[in-house]
């Protein structure tokens, strides 16, 4: 299956442009589709009743990678003169401790280029071709030194349906902690501390893994940009895999709260490694090994997410679901509501 097989257009009026809170809506209290694998079947809720379709055993695994701010701006020196300033550079993926591929909006930089961000941070171009979107970038830090810069310096990652600059702050769950994360997994947003405790008091377990998400978009449709070459790093505490692997031969069911987390831990399964970089990409042939369920957001019809979701329920019953969203007004995207497939 192609994803553009699911054809469906998503009115203007339903791109979420804001997050909830500027709605005056909690972020907890979005809208929750729940869907039937088997038989397709759709319920409408709201997020913070999430309790009542889940039940006690039951594992749900969620990212707890945080959203670094992926989008700066450098002034790109060249045989010590500056050549250009202020072009964007957007952070795609962390190679290691102070060396990122990264998304330059800007043609024609090279090799040996010189990249001045700050007066404190400097970066060298190490890798620049005509045959990728993509430049690697040595940065003058690393580490947590690294961080606290970016942090500084960038502004999240956000799409043409956002037309305000958002804080960082929406752009983070509740729980994040390990910065890695180019754009927001944003399948664990709508999660408040409150849910999550009241998830615990049914006798649901939580665990937290890592898969830190890379650059989905990249601008120019030139691109040719498959899924097989979306590398992206994770990590998966051995604790939380005991837990995992313990439901599944207890057959208690594992709810994956969102595609990455789905990637991360089929990724675990098939290789026998607990952390790593994978560039699994599920299609609705795949058989699923640990995943249950899934809890994710609004898809757009070309994304290569609802091949995932197809591996879960078949496609006809998710566009007839989908449609049905549209009817019901459910908003798409990273602030939008949310989708429980079980």
């Amino acid at each position: 299956m192609h994803v553009e097989t699911l054809n469906f257009e998503i009115p203007p009026f339903l791109n979420a442009k804001m997050p909830p809170e500027r709605r005056g809506v909690r972020r907890d209290h979005v809208k929750l589709m729940i869907q039937d694998r088997q038989t397709g079947q759709t319920n409408h809720d709201i997020f913070f009743n999430l309790d009542r379709y889940l039940s006690k055993g039951d594992v749900v695994v969620l990212n707890s990678s945080r959203t670094v701010p992926a989008i700066l701006l450098a002034d790109l020196y060249r045989d010590k003169k500056c050549i250009q300033k202020g072009i964007e550079v957007r952070l795609a993926r962390r190679k290691n401790g102070h060396t990122w591929e990264a998304l330059a909006v800007s043609a024609g930089i090279k090799n040996g280029d010189f990249l001045v961000l700050s007066s404190t941070l400097h970066g060298v171009v190490s890798c620049a071709s005509t045959n990728s979107p993509f430049i690697t970038i040595q940065f003058s830090k690393q580490g947590t030194a690294l961080y606290d810069e970016i942090y500084a310096l960038g502004e999240p990652v956000r799409y043409e349906y956002i037309n305000n600059p958002w804080e960082l702050n929406y752009y983070q769950t509740v729980f994040a902690t390990q910065p890695g994360s180019v754009e927001m997994p944003s399948a664990g947003r709508a999660f408040s501390w409150e849910l999550l405790f009241k998830l615990q008091k049914k006798g649901i377990h939580l665990v937290f893994i890592q898969l830190h998400t890379g650059l989905s978009y990249l601008l120019d449709d030139k691109w040719d940009h498959s899924p097989t070459e979306n590398y992206e790093e994770y990590n998966i505490p051995k604790e939380a895999w005991d837990t995992i692997l313990r439901a599944k031969v207890e057959r208690r069911r594992v709810i994956a709260v969102g595609t990455t987390v789905v990637r991360a831990m089929e990724t675990a399964a098939l290789d026998g490694c607990l952390q790593g970089w994978t560039n699994l990409y599920i299609k609705p042939t795949y058989n699923l090994k640990i995943a249950d369920g899934i809890i994710t957001g609004m898809h757009e019809p070309e994304a290569s997410h609802l091949d995932l979701l197809s591996a879960f329920i078949e496609k006809d019953l998710l566009c007839n679901a989908y449609q049905e969203a549209l009817k019901e007004g459910y908003l798409w995207h990273e602030f939008g509501d949310m989708n429980l497939i079980i």
